[in-house]
């Protein structure tokens, strides 16, 4: 544990986690809109909005998460020109967030929608008799019993873009994988000791917050 006694390593380290904690913070927030959109595109009685969000979800959930970075990185920045800032360092940073957020609002979508077909139709239908539009309908009736019912599956989803955050460390982002790896090529005789405490420091904050969730999930629960 020599390693960490050297001040610019640990910087290294908690710079590292709280990058990591910022993508997640940042991607989480923005799929959790942008999966909600998409849900409720894929529940609309418009044919091509129902497509649209098929589309995204069939798309984003069978390619690579590295794939879409380097997209986000090549494509998007190098090819299209979409530049966030001119800070390079800052500009990757919010590239690696538009891929995590694109990636990560597939399956929130699918969870949200999963979380929809629970809530009974009588009541959708009670809506639509009282004279509610259909959004109407999803943002006041079906929307808040559905996201109520997937508090667990949304725990394990941002469980899984903290993991996926370390991702972004393949377009620059000095992330905690790229810490670890800057640290162990520096650092060689003590390899196993930092891998260890950077995977110890994914399970101190990773099982909390899924124990929180699961928490939440029991107290939120619909009780039909």
């Amino acid at each position: 544990m020599d390693v960490f006694l050297d001040p610019a390593n640990r910087q290294a380290y908690l710079e590292g986690f709280l990058t990591i904690l910022k993508l997640t913070g940042a991607s989480a927030l923005l799929a959790l809109l942008l999966g909600v959109l998409l849900a409720a595109c894929r529940v609309s009685p418009v044919p091509v909005l129902r497509a649209l969000g098929a589309g995204w979800v069939h798309l984003f959930r069978n390619t690579p998460l590295t794939l879409i970075i380097l997209f986000c990185f090549f494509g998007l920045y190098s090819a299209v020109g979409v530049e966030f800032s001119e800070d390079i360092h800052v500009n990757n940073y919010w590239l690696a967030v538009t891929g995590l957020s694109a990636y990560t609002a597939a399956f929130v979508c699918e969870a949200i929608r999963s979380g929809i077909n629970t809530v009974p139709v009588g009541q959708a239908e009670a809506a639509r008799a009282l004279g509610l539009s259909f959004s109407q309908n999803l943002r006041l009736i079906i929307l808040p019993q559905a996201l109520r019912s997937v508090v667990a599956p949304l725990g394990s989803i941002l469980i899984a873009l903290t993991k996926n955050a370390t991702i972004a460390g393949v377009i620059g982002v000095a992330e905690a994988s790229s810490a670890m790896k800057a640290l162990i090529e520096s650092n060689g005789d003590q390899t196993i000791a930092i891998f260890a405490v950077f995977a110890l420091t994914f399970v101190a904050l990773l099982v909390p917050v899924g124990y929180a969730f699961s928490a939440l999930a029991n107290r939120l629960v619909v009780r039909r």
